[in-house]
């Protein structure tokens, strides 16, 4: 298997809402949103050391009584063309797996759903489906109706699914989530992530002042006159705590 691993995490209580679960990060991503955090991992991921991924494996072969999953991200792991037989190694040791993806490659996330070799997809929306924009936020050119592929897809697909965007000032309001959420109506999760200007790809986006509290909040609730829930990330957990 050619999958180098430049990033890992043993356990996260949070990364994945009512799991425990380990994180794998893969490098290279075919788009350059300017306000990425994974610099390191998009710009020179060559430079970084590698993580054997035997001992990837077998750290949570020895875990898996107590993990529920794996959280395979990024970068962006569709364009890793052996990703599917990592997948299966912690499927045959019965784990959830969940992926993170930007929608690129529709057609394999839809192998991986049609396989059943995962068990949740989050997906992240960069934006209205508008060409402009879109290119914008993604730092380049992005086929819409792949994107548009994707979104339909796992909104069928029958698993735990859930979208989410970066809301970065720069190149996102209001008017631009309800958009957004306009385009996913009727889905199950629709998570907002607020803009942080640290360790960004573009350097530019470090003089970037972000949305506060409340005003996130703001868009979340003008978000959920169309998904079923839909939270600022940190927030689920008030939210669920809130039902017990």
């Amino acid at each position: 298997m050619s999958i180098r691993i430049k990033g890992f995490i043993e356990n996260s209580l949070i990364e994945w809402p009512g799991n425990i679960v380990s994180i794998i990060f893969l490098p290279h991503c075919n788009l350059r949103c300017p306000y990425c955090h994974a610099t390191h991992l998009v710009k020179n991921p060559n430079e970084l050391e590698c993580i054997p991924l035997e001992s990837v494996i077998e750290r949570i072969r020895q875990n898996k009584s107590w993990l529920d999953g794996v959280v395979i991200s990024g970068g962006e792991l569709t364009l890793h063309s052996d990703i599917d037989s990592l997948i299966s190694i912690f499927k045959e040791m019965g784990l959830r797996v969940r992926i993170d993806t930007n929608g690129t490659n529709p057609h394999i996330v839809e192998g991986f759903i049609r396989r059943g070799l995962v068990d949740c997809v989050a997906m992240d929306i960069k934006a209205p489906l508008n060409e402009e924009k879109y290119r914008k936020a993604a730092g380049g050119y992005c086929d819409l109706l792949e994107i548009e592929k994707s979104i339909r897809l796992i909104m069928e697909s029958g698993i735990e699914y859930e979208f989410r965007t970066t809301v970065c000032p720069a190149f996102l309001d209001g008017s631009d989530i309800v958009e957004i959420a306009q385009s996913i109506a009727g889905s199950s999760k629709y998570v907002l992530q607020a803009f942080r200007p640290n360790n960004c790809l573009d350097d530019t986006m470090l003089k970037v002042v972000p949305y506060s509290e409340e005003e996130m909040a703001g868009f979340a609730r003008e978000a959920q006159r169309f998904v079923k829930n839909c939270y600022v990330r940190g927030e689920e957990v008030k939210v669920l705590s809130s039902n017990w």
